[in-house]
This record gives structure tokens, C-alpha cells and sequence, in this order.
């Protein structure tokens, strides 16, 4: 799969923008704020309607403007002909909306999945040095990759447990340790059975995910780093998964779901006293280590940046085992890698069908990704006239 032509109305800085792309490497250098993210940005939230730099759709409008359009053209893969135009309005505080093949969706969120991509950039890092829910949410990024519907599931768990806190945040007022009034229980028992359906699924998805990931990860780490640690991914749930194991369905969806029922009736009057759910998901982590000690807090600034990147190459990987052809977008990535580093990066994305890469410094990226070239300054893309 690879982008065949991207266009820009209103988003970020730019008002218009028109660019057509190729398979191979693409290449965006300028100087930094002129706006080289802004465009893979632009890709990542076509795929995925959420960006990496933030959390409100406001600063992705152009200021003055109302609503931004993205626009592309993506083809199937190098020995598949077939185009899809994709186009997203983004409209802050109103429904966004969604065409496919310019025929409306019902539903914005549809459109998640069709183009499946990839992005690193610096922010990354976080998920190796930064708190659980970084972790939490690499790792459910890649779940709505691989299974663009568990991005209903993703959100709806999200929506049950805001209620949840809610009403157990009404409660802790009212707590004198003793069981909440009979209709309020009920209450809480029917939001404990809804979290326990989409939490278990969730669970279920980022338990298979992690199994598979992990090897695509010790071995992206391997082939950047020069090093001889191991790097490895455990998860630490909120409740105990060694409960929830039998020979014939270890992990089934039934017995994580019955899990964190009972996790939850077990700390009920904590989080009642507290007002916030303390079992679930969103309470997870997972441990990333290198050789014998874990990377955060352990770990090298180099060594942690590395750890980062090959989580996002793992992921890379595993769409490719799943049969996807993600585009691959590497966002101001070289700048901080040493020579060694950079060239084995370079060697291991070229298996992509499509990579596009911002840098400051052209000379930065090595001569193994040479391809399609833009210059970007003050709002403008233009061609840098020769390919590298």
C-alpha cells in the first residue's frame, strides 16, 4: 500500500497543498516550524483520526479557517492497481466527516483502517521513559491497526468508564464504609458489567498482540542497537491473569471479562472511598526491559531511543505478518541517531513499500533511502528538482 497523492485544505499551515507521491522513499527537508510534520501528521490522522502531537482537533485548523479537509489517493500495493480516494473534514466541536471512493460514510470512524501507517517521531521516547498510559496507548494504536473495529470497542470502553467514575465519584461522598444504597448499587453492578464485556475484549486484544509483537521487537532492537541486551515487553495487569488461564482457552475473552467482575467487587468499597475505578485496562502497563533491568529509569538516553524505535519498527513488522502493507513514516528520526545507528534504521525500513522521512538536514538521511525529494519552507512544498 502506498500514498499515491496527498492534498491539504486548511490543515495546520497550510492552506492549499497539492502533492503527488511515489512507492519508494519521499523525502521532506527544511528547517524546523516550517511545517515537514504537519504533512506526515496529515497521513497519520487520515489513518487513524488521532495524532501523535495532540489531543484536540482545534490546532489541526488552520487559524481563521472553520475546518480542514485531507485528502489522499492511496493504491493497494506495487502489484496491485487498484486506488482508493480517501477524504476526512475536520470539523472541531462538530461530527467530522468521511468519504471513501467520494461516497459518504455514516460514520467518520470508518474510515480508520483503510490506510494502515506507521509513524515514528521524537515524542516516542515517552513510551519507554514516560508513564503507563504512553505504553497503554502504543500498544492500542497498534491493536486498532491490526483490527480497525476495536476502535468502537477502544472508545466505548472509554465512555463506560467515565460513567463508572462518575457515579463512584457521587458515591465516595456519601461513603461511611459501609455498601452504597440499593439503587446506587444496581447501578454501579450494570457499569461493572459493561466495563467487565469491552475490558475483557481489550484485554484479550492487547494480550495476542503483545505475544506477537514481542519477537518483531528483540529483533528490530537487535538489528539497530549495537548491543548485546535483549529487549522484551511483559504485561502487568490489574488483576491476575494466572487466574484466568486454562489448558483448553488460555486468556479467553470470558475468563479476563470474569476476571476484572471479580477484581472490581473485590476493591468495590476502595474505589468507592476513592471515587475512581481502580481495576481495568486502564490501570495496565507494560514492562519494557533490556537484558536484566528494566529500560525505564536503567536505560541510556541512546539506548531508550532505541528501544522506542524498535517498538514502532516491531509494529511495522507484525502488520507485514498480518498480511498489511503499512506506510511507514519516520518524522525528524536521524537527527538523533549516531552513524551506525542511522545506516542499520536505513537498511531496515527499506523493505517498506513507501517511507517518508522529515529531516532538517538532508544530509542526515542516508544515501540507502535516496528517492523522491521536497523542499518545505515558509507554508510551501515544492520539488527539490532531483532525485536522491
Amino acid at each position: 500500500m502506498f500514498v499515491d497523492h496527498l492534498q491539504l485544505t486548511d490543515f495546520r499551515s497550510y492552506e492549499s497543498v497539492d502533492l503527488p507521491f511515489q512507492a519508494g522513499v519521499t523525502t521532506f527537508v527544511g528547517a524546523n516550524g516550517q511545517g515537514k510534520t504537519n504533512l506526515v501528521e496529515a497521513l497519520e490522522y487520515l489513518s487513524t483520526m488521532s495524532s501523535h502531537r495532540v489531543a484536540s482537533e482545534v490546532p489541526l485548523v488552520r487559524s481563521g479557517a472553520i475546518r480542514a479537509v485531507v485528502r489522499a489517493k492511496v493504491v493497494a500495493g506495487l502489484d496491485d492497481p487498484r486506488q482508493l480516494t480517501l477524504e476526512l473534514e475536520i470539523n472541531p466541536g462538530k461530527a467530522n466527516r468521511a468519504k471513501l471512493n467520494r461516497s459518504p460514510l455514516r460514520q467518520a470512524r470508518e474510515i480508520v483502517g483503510v490506510l494502515r501507517t506507521v509513524l515514528f517521531s521524537p515524542v516516542d521516547i515517552a513510551i519507554v521513559k514516560g508513564d503507563p498510559s504512553e505504553r497503554r496507548r502504543f500498544l492500542d494504536d497498534l491493536i486498532v491497526a491490526r483490527w480497525p473495529r476495536l476502535a468502537g470497542v477502544r472508545a466505548d470502553y472509554e465512555r463506560i468508564l467515565k460513567q463508572r467514575n462518575t457515579l463512584l465519584k457521587s458515591l465516595s461522598g456519601r461513603f461511611r464504609g459501609g455498601a452504597p444504597p440499593a439503587d446506587s448499587e444496581a447501578t454501579l453492578e450494570a457499569w461493572e458489567t459493561h466495563l467487565a464485556r469491552t475490558g475483557g475484549e481489550l484485554l484479550e486484544a492487547r494480550l495476542v498482540t503483545l505475544a506477537d509483537l514481542a519477537p518483531h521487537v528483540s529483533k528490530a532492537y537487535a538489528d539497530i542497537a549495537p548491543t548485546n541486551n535483549d529487549a522484551t515487553a511483559e504485561y502487568r495487569a490489574s488483576v491476575d491473569l494466572d487466574k484466568t488461564r486454562d489448558a483448553d482457552q488460555p486468556n479467553a475473552r470470558a475468563n479476563l471479562s470474569a476476571a476484572l467482575t471479580a477484581g472490581m467487587a473485590e476493591r468495590r468499597a476502595e474505589e468507592i472511598q476513592r471515587g475512581v475505578s481502580l481495576v481495568g485496562p486502564h490501570r495496565d502497563d507494560i514492562v519494557l526491559s533490556l537484558g536484566m533491568l528494566p529500560a525505564k529509569g536503567y536505560a541510556s538516553h541512546g539506548e531508550s531511543w532505541s528501544f522506542a524505535l524498535a517498538l514502532r519498527l516491531g509494529g511495522f513488522h507484525l502488520l507485514r505478518a498480518d498480511g498489511v502493507e503499512p506506510v511507514l513514516m519516520l518524522d525528524d528520526v536521524f537527527a538523533e541517531l549516531d552513524s551506525v545507528r542511522r545506516e542499520r534504521l536505513a537498511s531496515a525500513v527499506r523493505v517498506a513499500e513507501q517511507v517518508f522521512v522529515t529531516a532538517a538536514v538532508g544530509a542526515d538521511v542516508p544515501e540507502l533511502l535516496a528517492g523522491q525529494r521536497f523542499r518545505v519552507a515558509g507554508g510551501e512544498v515544492t520539488p527539490d528538482g532531483r532525485v536522491r
